[in-house]
C-alpha cells in the first residue's frame, strides 16, 4: 500500500436518529461541503476518500465507531441502513486493494 493510512473516529454519544447520525458523520469525519446529509451522500463520501487526505486517496482507512449500541437501540432502522452502507464501502475498497475497516464498539 502507498500513501497515508487514516484513522477516523465517529462518536455517536447522544445520537438517536438518522438526522443525528448523518450530522455527526459530517462533523466527526470532516465530510466535504458537498455532503448532502442523506444516505446517498454518506455512500458517496465513504466511497470517495480523496477528500480525506491531501495529495490523493489514502491507502487504507480505519473507521472507529463508538456509541453504536445506544444508536442502534434508539433507531434500529437507521442503524441497519448505516451499517449496510458502511459494509458496502468496505467491500468497495477491498476490491480496489485499499482497505476500509469499520470497527464498531459492539458490532453492527
Amino acid at each position: 500500500m502507498t500513501g497515508p493510512t487514516l484513522a477516523l473516529h465517529l462518536r455517536l454519544d447522544g445520537v438517536t436518529d438518522k438526522d443525528g447520525f448523518l450530522a455527526r458523520c459530517a462533523r466527526d469525519l470532516r465530510f466535504p461541503d458537498w455532503y448532502g446529509r442523506n444516505w446517498d451522500a454518506l455512500a458517496d463520501c465513504v466511497t470517495d476518500l480523496s477528500w480525506w487526505a491531501e495529495g490523493g486517496e489514502p491507502s487504507g482507512c480505519l473507521l472507529d465507531i463508538q456509541g453504536w449500541p445506544a444508536f442502534r437501540d434508539a433507531d434500529p432502522d437507521a442503524a441497519a441502513i448505516a451499517a449496510d452502507i458502511l459494509a458496502d464501502a468496505e467491500a468497495y475498497w477491498a476490491a480496489r486493494g485499499r482497505p476500509l475497516v469499520v470497527r464498531y464498539d459492539d458490532g453492527p
